[in-house]
């Protein structure tokens, strides 16, 4: 009778301790993805992220855009395209928009 209270009582330890680890490497896990991400978006922040080169802001038809001055690649920020799409739902430019939309 002891030693099966003793073997529950083990696994039960046995199972808080997995489950703590599990949670500090799902913990550590999320901070290192954090940490990437800000260390990407440091590297990349103001950059072409098709080649590299410096972005540079425009202005094209009221809205800013930003501009590669080596590819020529331009960035959209969110609703930039959805602005200059305009209000015309049947257009080509809003079927762009509606492909592009990011939803989370």
């Amino acid at each position: 009778m002891a030693t099966e209270k003793n073997k529950l009582e083990e696994d039960y330890f046995a199972r808080l301790e997995r489950e703590e680890r599990e949670r500090i490497q799902a913990q550590a896990d999320k901070e290192a993805a954090e940490a990437e991400r800000a260390a990407r978006k440091a590297t990349h922040a103001g950059r072409c992220g098709k080649c590299g080169g410096v972005l540079t802001p425009r202005d094209f038809r009221g809205v800013e855009i930003d501009l590669c001055d080596d590819c020529g690649s331009v960035l959209l920020d969110p609703g930039e395209l959805e602005q200059l799409a305009g209000k015309d739902a049947s257009g080509a430019m809003a079927g762009l928009a509606a492909l592009f939309r990011f939803r989370k």
